[in-house]
């Protein structure tokens, strides 16, 4: 069975308590014990963990894939920003391939061979992972990566001495980095069938103490704020160039030019949908793995030759993409759309959030 196929049939049993998900419980079991003692330890102290000198907000999530996580994280920044406080974010940099960074500061007490990356605009994904990179680009704040969160921070706060808060992209389980406030995020599977790895989506029990829920689906299974989850009209391209979502009906009937859907990200339906929604006809949709490495990628062969009515392509096939994906594909395929997300907290979110940053 393959990687791929085998992603496939957790996700469906855990959807539910069937007879694949009860063959996992008693694994589930013990690796909730392990969870719970290595919570223990952190707790009593022998684990230690460590405090940045500025505040950190943490946003993560309690279930395996993305949930809108990074959304999150750059709607944080911009409403931040917006009020005039130097922002940094820190990140794990998944993905990413763990090779020393000459761009990241020396002092001892950051370096401790920790692999810290500095996120540039000119960074490669497979150095800084991507969506940190598409965080770095959209938002401009300083970002840095590594699998220490404690020493991203201490990296960050030395070559930008100038920031006042500091955003961990996931991390809620990253116990070794102390955290002055716990966002929580939430997709559509909920709890899924509520149960811990693997025979559940879990990474740890449900409910927990944080400050936060925001939920990121159209569905609210349990308390919460919620959130709206759009694709904005526009499609851009590597060079800048804008792409009216609308044309794309016209332009297919005029060149019989099939518009292609591609996406590499935990739930690529989720983005396909969104398309729909807006009318945009989709002659195929690529599913790929999330984190998906594009380097030697191409597109199907099948899509070269003919459209879905047989009609031979006076153009190549017209591909659309999310935001996280253009960052690595257009290393090789500039021409590719990328159509940006619009991730939209409710007020009352907002309104909570900051009450608690000022406390």
């Amino acid at each position: 069975m393959t990687g791929s196929r085998l992603s496939v049939n957790l996700l469906l049993a855990w959807q539910g308590r069937g007879l694949l998900a009860c063959l996992l419980w008693p694994i589930s079991w013990l690796y909730g014990f392990v969870v719970r003692f290595r919570q223990g330890l952190f707790i009593s102290g022998v684990f230690k963990s460590h405090k940045l000198p500025v505040p950190v907000v943490v946003v993560g999530n309690v279930v395996v894939g993305g949930a809108g996580k990074t959304p999150l994280v750059m709607a944080l920044v911009q409403h931040l920003k917006a009020q005039g406080i130097q922002v940094g974010v820190i990140s794990r940099g998944f993905g990413a391939r763990r090779v020393k960074s000459a761009a990241a500061p020396i002092s001892p007490e950051v370096h401790e061979a920790q692999e810290v990356h500095e996120v540039l605009p000119t960074s490669l994904p497979q150095d800084v992972g991507d969506e940190p990179l598409l965080i770095r680009r959209t938002t401009g704040v300083p970002v840095f990566t590594g699998i220490n969160r404690h020493a991203a921070g201490l990296a960050l706060l030395e070559r930008h001495p100038e920031t006042q808060l500091i955003i961990s992209d996931d991390g809620l389980q990253h116990l070794a980095l102390q955290r002055d406030l716990e966002v929580v995020v939430f997709d559509d599977r909920g709890l899924g069938n509520g149960w811990l790895l693997p025979a559940g989506p879990l990474r740890e029990p449900w409910p927990r103490p944080c400050d936060l829920v925001l939920h990121t689906g159209q569905k609210q299974a349990f308390g919460g704020f919620r959130s709206t989850r759009t694709l904005a009209p526009l499609a851009r391209n590597a060079k800048g160039d804008a792409l009216p979502l609308a044309e794309l009906m016209h332009e297919r009937t005029q060149t019989h030019r099939p518009v292609v859907a591609l996406a590499a990200i935990a739930r690529p339906e989720a983005f396909f949908e969104m398309l729909r929604d807006l009318n945009v006809p989709l002659a195929a949709s690529l599913r790929l793995p999330d984190h998906f490495d594009f380097s030697d990628w191409q597109l199907p062969a099948e899509l070269l030759a003919s459209n879905s009515s047989g009609l031979p392509h006076i153009e190549s096939p017209l591909v659309l993409c999310t935001e996280k994906d253009a960052v690595k594909l257009w290393q090789h395929h500039p021409e590719f759309w990328a159509v940006p997300l619009v991730f939209t907290p409710e007020p009352a979110f907002w309104k909570t959030f900051e009450k608690l940053l000022n406390h």
